[in-house]
C-alpha cells in the first residue's frame, strides 16, 4: 500500500503545514500553524496559569496531526516550570502525518527536548520519562476516545482540532462531544478553532458553558468551554442569536459509526423540517442593523 506523501506548505508565521487531499483542507490556517496553536488552544486553556499551581498537567489533543498544539503546549509548560510532569493522550487517524512532520524537520524551531519527545511519540506511539507520559492512539477518534474514558483520564486542557464540520462532521456530533466532555476535568478547559453554531450547540448539550476566543487567521472567533462558565470571554449578541437559527441544529451520529455523508444528510433533513430562522436571514438582518 502506497503511503501518501504530504508536501510542506509555508504559513505566514514561518511554520509549515500540510494539505489533506482526503478532507480538501489545510491542517492549519494560512496565518500560521504555530500561531494558531498558541492563540486558539494554549492561551484559551490557561495552560500557563495552570502550570504555576499544579504538579501535573493533563492534556488531550484530539486530531494530533502535525503535533503543533502539543509542541507549543510542552514548550510553554516547561519554559515556566521545567520540572512539571505532563500526561498526554493524543488521537490521530493517520500516523503518516506526525511521521512525515518529523522526517521533514517541520518542528525544528522548537527546543531539542520537545523535538526528541515528539519524535519518540511519532515513532513509537508511546513515550515515558521523568517529565512526559504520552500515548498517541491511532484510528477513528470515536472509538479510541473510549480508551481514555476507561482510564478515567480527566484533562486540564482539551484541544478539539478536527477538520471543519462540513468536511469531517463525525468529530463534531453531539454524541462524540459528549464522550469528549467525559474526559474534561472539573476545572479544565476545552478549546476549538470553530465557532459554528452546530458545534457550540453540541458543547452546550454536553453540559458545557461556552465563550469566544480571539480570531486568528480568519474573521470568526474560536470557542472555549468549561463546566462552570467562570472567566469565559462572552460571546456577542450576534453569536447568541446565531444559536437560535437552523445553523445551530447539531450533527448527530447515534451509534458513533456513521459515514460523513450520512451524518450531513441527517442534519439537513432536520434543518428542512425546522421552524427556526434561517442563517441567511440572520446574517442579512445583522448586515442591515450594521
Amino acid at each position: 500500500m502506497l503511503t501518501k506523501t504530504f508536501i510542506p506548505k509555508l504559513t505566514d508565521d514561518g511554520s509549515y503545514t500540510f494539505f489533506s487531499d482526503e478532507f480538501e483542507e489545510l491542517f492549519h490556517s494560512h496565518s500560521g500553524a504555530k500561531q494558531e496553536a498558541k492563540y486558539k488552544f494554549i492561551e484559551p486553556c490557561k495552560i500557563k496559569e495552570k502550570v504555576t499551581i499544579k504538579n501535573t498537567i493533563r492534556i488531550l489533543d484530539i486530531c494530533y496531526g502535525l503535533g503543533y498544539n502539543t509542541a507549543v503546549a510542552l514548550e510553554n509548560v516547561w519554559s515556566i516550570n521545567p520540572k512539571i510532569k505532563v500526561e498526554l493522550f493524543a488521537l490521530e487517524k493517520d500516523i503518516n502525518v506526525p511521521l512525515q512532520t518529523i522526517n521533514s524537520n517541520l518542528l525544528d524551531n522548537f527546543s531539542d527536548n520537545v523535538i526528541d519527545n515528539l519524535k519518540g511519540l511519532a515513532n513509537h506511539q508511546k513515550i515515558k520519562n521523568n517529565r512526559l507520559n504520552a500515548q498517541l492512539l491511532l484510528g477513528d477518534a470515536r472509538q479510541t476516545i473510549k480508551t481514555i474514558i476507561n482510564q478515567t483520564f480527566l484533562a486540564d486542557a482539551i484541544f478539539l482540532d478536527p477538520f471543519s464540520p462540513p468536511k469531517c462532521p463525525q468529530l463534531w456530533t453531539v454524541e462524540f462531544i459528549k464522550l469528549v466532555s467525559q474526559c474534561l476535568g472539573k476545572d479544565g478547559h476545552l478549546a476549538t478553532y470553530s465557532c459554528a453554531a452546530s458545534v457550540r450547540t453540541a458543547l452546550q448539550l454536553a453540559g458545557l458553558k461556552i465563550g469566544a476566543t480571539r480570531s486568528v487567521g480568519r474573521r470568526s472567533p474560536g470557542t472555549i468551554a468549561n463546566w462552570k462558565g467562570n472567566n469565559l470571554p462572552p460571546i456577542s449578541q450576534q453569536e447568541k442569536e446565531h444559536l437560535q437559527t437552523r445553523a445551530a441544529i447539531p450533527y448527530r451520529d447515534p451509534n458513533l459509526t456513521d459515514m460523513a455523508e450520512t451524518i450531513k444528510t441527517r442534519r439537513e433533513k432536520e434543518q428542512s423540517k425546522s421552524d427556526l430562522e434561517s442563517s441567511s436571514h440572520w446574517k442579512k438582518r445583522w448586515l442591515n442593523n450594521g
